[in-house]
């Protein structure tokens, strides 16, 4: 009987202590997850740098670079008084198009692969912007279903990538840019208005880029010479581009020319009216060297550059 006694107070002091221990790892664990949160709250973040700038984002510079336009146009660019971002092309990856909004840049030059060319029957064609990611079928899936990230491939080249279209610039950019000019450099960014008109509709001012196909050498120097006018000279869009196309003329072998869009845009002046707020950033719906811009785009076959 006794022995039974002794039995039930040890068993009920382990219960006691096993349910003492519970209580004191709760309550260490509460702590910590306090601690933890509070610290978050209120450790310092990054914000993004929402003051007015210019972005280049050089796609090309692995496979054309050209250090000597980099300095050329960094030294015009200065003029503005404006921070300058340049993004070499290892950083232009989808999240990166993704994100460009954010950044309230007044101006943005794409020094990039596009193409206006389907490689689908049937479908309209459409202007797509090249990134430097590699295509995976198992990434970006909701956007590649809709189309708005499609495969873009070059000739003789068994690297595929994501390309953006304008279906990506209107539903999956966060925010909306600033009354930002668009200068596309790579080819056939208004062989049709598709991607233009997605820039206006997120809130570019003006978009600037070629008709047809255009080389990296020929690019380039037209580009010196439309910021040149843009900038030096301050003068309005209309006039920069017919001055430039009257210095540099049409690209040498596919004849090309530099347009702008839209055509109420051509009296604009850069810089005319910089706001230093950016738009407040609203969820997207979901998350010879050729530049040549024949550049495959697809929407699941591949669409190649020639």
């Amino acid at each position: 009987m006794h022995a039974k006694k002794t039995r039930r107070i040890v068993k009920s002091r382990r219960y006691l202590l096993k349910k003492k221990v519970t209580y004191f790892v709760v309550a260490i664990s509460v702590v910590a997850l306090t601690s933890f949160l509070i610290y978050y709250a209120l450790s310092p973040k990054n914000p993004v740098d929402v003051s007015p700038k210019i972005a280049i984002v050089d796609q090309l510079s692995t496979q054309w670079p050209n250090q000597s336009f980099n300095q050329t146009i960094q030294t015009i660019l200065n003029q503005t008084g404006l921070k300058v971002d340049y993004y070499p092309s290892e950083a232009v990856t989808v999240d990166f198009y993704r994100d460009l909004p954010k950044h309230n840049y007044k101006l943005i030059i794409f020094r990039a692969h596009s193409s206006g060319t389907s490689a689908v029957s049937g479908t309209p064609s459409f202007v797509v912007f090249f990134t430097s990611e590699l295509f995976n079928s198992y990434a970006h899936v909701p956007e590649q279903t809709d189309m708005r990230v499609v495969m873009v491939m070059f000739p003789h080249v068994e690297a595929r990538y994501f390309g953006v279209t304008p279906l990506f610039v209107k539903d999956s950019m966060e925010g909306r840019f600033n009354d930002t000019l668009i200068v596309a450099m790579g080819c056939e960014g208004l062989t049709n208005t598709s991607m233009a008109e997605a820039f206006i509709q997120k809130g570019a001012k003006a978009y600037i880029s070629w008709n047809g196909s255009v080389s990296s050498s020929h690019t380039d120097e037209a580009t010196v010479s439309l910021l040149t006018h843009l900038i030096t000279e301050k003068q309005t869009v209309e006039e920069a581009v017919t001055q430039t196309m009257n210095e540099v003329g049409p690209d040498p072998t596919d004849k090309s020319i530099l347009l702008f869009y839209p055509d109420g845009a051509g009296s604009s002046l850069f810089l005319a009216n910089v706001t230093v707020t950016a738009p407040a950033v609203t969820p997207a719906k979901r998350k010879d060297n050729r530049a040549k811009g024949n550049s495959g785009t697809t929407l699941v076959p591949p669409i190649s550059t020639f």
